[in-house]
């Protein structure tokens, strides 16, 4: 195998994966690991945490995985984890803010609730506070520090519904009434659209201080759904398919790399094609 184009090389650098205990954190561990980063991942599931930095070991990982117990929503927690790595290396010079509450479709298709007409503010605000203020915090914390060293990149994981709504046809059941069918919730397409501002906001803010900040928006991965539900998305999508959980590899590592020096406040819309019809 050649070797990697230099400005793709992350060697000597570290990043700090938020949320990174989950299905995509783990993803994108292996791609940064992969270019020579070392990568801290941060969860609130400490238990998970081992478990994903095991996963990551099998996969020939291991010496480049670290992990570390944040809350996103506490910034004391964050502060502390902040502190800690410029005491123990020079900072964090990659975050990627990945940390959400997902409604995840189940095996049977459906995601359970999520009727707007009875969302509780209750899950309205405990969702909100983790996948769009904790990025804010984490950005704030992190990003001041690298604005002060001069360097640094942000990279906020959105989604494809962040600039298309979601179609609650794909969680239809033909034997409810209409109002006991399950919805994808208001929060997600209001937490990915959020950061989709805030990676904006940011980008501009920090232009002059050596502080990159983009997104991606992912569109859905296929992790075990029910077949019909993968029938009713792929049916939507122009490649015909949903994503493997892999396939964002390519985006994180140029995102993250000198590869995309020159592109800042951008969101890359990577969902085979489903946001263009």
């Amino acid at each position: 195998m050649p070797p990697l184009p230099t400005h793709y090389d992350l060697t000597g650098r570290t990043a700090l994966i938020t949320g990174g205990a989950g299905l995509l954190g783990i993803e994108h561990a292996a791609a940064l690991a992969m270019v020579g980063a070392q990568v801290i991942l941060a969860d609130i599931d400490t238990a998970a945490l081992e478990k994903a930095k095991a996963a990551l070991a099998d996969r020939g990982y291991g010496d480049k995985i670290s992990t570390v117990a944040m809350n996103v929503t506490d910034k004391a927690s964050v502060e502390e984890v902040c502190a800690a790595a410029v005491d123990q290396q020079h900072g964090i010079d990659i975050l990627i803010n990945n940390a959400a509450i997902d409604a995840k479709v189940d095996t049977d298709g459906l995601v359970g609730g999520g009727q707007i007409e009875n969302f509780s503010l209750e899950n309205w605000q405990r969702e909100i506070d983790v996948g769009l203020t904790g990025a804010f915090l984490c950005a704030q914390v992190f990003g001041r520090e690298m604005a002060a060293r001069g360097a640094g990149v942000i990279l906020n994981i959105s989604s494809d519904l962040s600039v298309i709504a979601p179609d609650q046809r794909l969680y239809a059941d033909a034997g409810l009434a209409p109002e006991k069918q399950s919805r994808k919730p208001v929060t997600y397409s209001v937490i990915k659209t959020g950061l989709i501002g805030l990676t904006r906001y940011l980008a501009a803010y920090w232009a002059d201080s050596g502080v990159r900040v983009n997104a991606i928006s992912p569109g859905g991965v296929e992790n075990g759904q029910s077949d019909e539900f993968i029938t009713r998305l792929s049916a939507l999508i122009p490649m015909g398919r949903m994503a493997a959980r892999d396939e964002y590899t390519g985006a994180l590592q140029f995102l993250c790399s000198d590869a995309s020096q020159y592109m800042t406040g951008q969101n890359i819309v990577i969902d085979g094609g489903r946001s263009i019809l």
